[in-house]
């Protein structure tokens, strides 16, 4: 025991010290900073700037609709003024950069309104589509207009229509709930996947490395291969726990420290979109469940994987087909979402590679019975077990291997050698 944790200890503060590992923490530190400040420093560039819009009206009668109309659109940062210069002139005034840009409202010969707008690029999409719906709701309000119709009793038409949805069976969640549920069941999943991918061929090239430099023959006369491939596996486990931890502190203060914004939200929009305070704990620890199982089974797998080759080019190619399947597991969780108690989603929760990404998924959005979260816990565990006895059994014979070793017919020379 005192084996494993040295070499578990020793995993973990020689990856720790590693510029990787101190690079991609600080950019993700920083990434969370961005993220939940984002309105703030989005407002740091764009300071108090207002864009001018000049607007010729050829047709004599559509500037007050369509001035009223933009009005209701408070687009706060974009002021139109009326201009009664050529379209040649307001061209030039735009380029010379007096206006950011020039909307000519004209009536077709259908005597239906339209316009064309001119500006140095039209890139940027928020101000001018505020333009364009403006026209549109003029369009609308002429029209009913010229039909008798008061404006009023359109808008009423088109109002959105009250549905409501209800559940009947008592243990179903709510439509709020089933939201609240996705939207956090969204993000974890992305956890697992990313960890799962990153942390897990890590495993992978930290046995790869060993071998290159010929560290694994000393290593395997003080300590047996099982207990370092189980030490590295937890050592790598512990590893991510480290960044996880600082960057879920860092989000959270974030977070707390966010400035509100003017409408009254702030980038607390991000606890908008989970309210951590009506997070169920359920959720919490079956995260927390599935993580620790499914990270086992693939670090398991990549482990023995990683001690097949002798380089850490080579790690990359044999790892290839797990990871493959990691994506298939995300992609069917991501497609799951919208559909969680769909037939092909509930078969695939209970096998072993796809368990615990798509039975979270199952547990999160919907109220599924107990000994169906145990089951799909028992399949996962039973198959570490199953997978850790042959990983081992590879792994005791990969470490020995040297030459050429990038295919995974190398398994068999691997258990072959074990025996030994």
């Amino acid at each position: 025991m005192s084996k494993l944790l040295t070499v578990l200890v020793h995993t973990y503060k020689s990856r720790l010290k590693t510029k990787a590992f101190i690079i991609t923490t600080a950019i993700s530190l920083l990434l969370v900073v961005g993220l939940t400040n984002m309105q703030t420093i989005m407002g740091y560039f764009e300071g108090d700037e207002q864009r001018t819009v000049a607007v010729l009206d050829k047709s004599g009668e559509l500037y007050e609709p369509f001035a009223q109309q933009f009005a209701v659109t408070k687009s706060e940062d974009t002021k139109i003024v009326q201009t009664d210069q050529s379209e040649q002139e307001l061209a030039a005034s735009v380029q010379d950069g007096e206006y950011d840009g020039m909307l000519v409202l004209q009536m077709n010969e259908q005597n239906v309104p339209n316009a064309t707008f001119k500006a140095e690029t039209v890139s940027s999409s928020d101000w001018i589509g505020a333009l364009e719906r403006s026209l549109q709701q003029t369009k609308v309000v002429i029209a009913t207009k010229k039909l008798g119709v008061d404006p009023a009793e359109v808008v009423k038409i088109y109002e959105p229509v009250q549905f409501e949805k209800v559940a009947l069976k008592e243990s179903a969640k709510t439509e709020e709930e089933l939201n609240q549920a996705r939207s956090v069941v969204y993000v974890l999943l992305f956890l697992i996947y990313f960890s799962v991918i990153f942390y897990g061929s890590m495993i992978a090239t930290e046995v790869a490395t060993e071998k290159s430099s010929r560290v694994m023959e000393i290593l395997i006369s003080s300590v047996s291969p099982v207990k370092q491939m189980f030490g590295k596996i937890f050592g790598i486990a512990f590893l991510g726990l480290t960044q996880f931890i600082l960057i879920f502190l860092v989000a959270f203060i974030s977070v707390k420290s966010a400035p509100e914004s003017e409408s009254g939200g702030s980038m607390n929009n991000f606890s908008d979109f989970i309210q951590l305070d009506q997070l169920p704990f359920s959720i919490i620890i079956y995260a927390l469940v599935f993580f620790f199982l499914g990270f086992m089974l693939y670090a398991t797998l990549l482990a023995m994987l990683g001690s097949l080759v002798n380089k850490v080019e080579e790690a990359n190619q044999v790892i290839t087909p797990v990871m493959l399947i990691i994506v298939i597991a995300f992609m069917i969780a991501m497609s799951g979402l919208g559909t969680p108690d769909a037939t092909f989603v509930t078969v695939t929760s209970y096998i072993p590679f796809f368990t615990p990404m798509i039975m979270f998924l199952r547990a999160g959005m919907l109220n599924i019975p107990l000994w169906e979260v145990l089951l799909g816990i028992t399949i996962l565990i039973a198959s570490i077990g199953l997978f850790a006895v042959i990983a081992a059994k590879v792994y005791r014979g990969g470490v020995l291997m040297y030459g050429s070793a990038t295919s995974l017919k190398n398994l068999k020379k691997a258990l072959a050698l074990s025996k030994k």
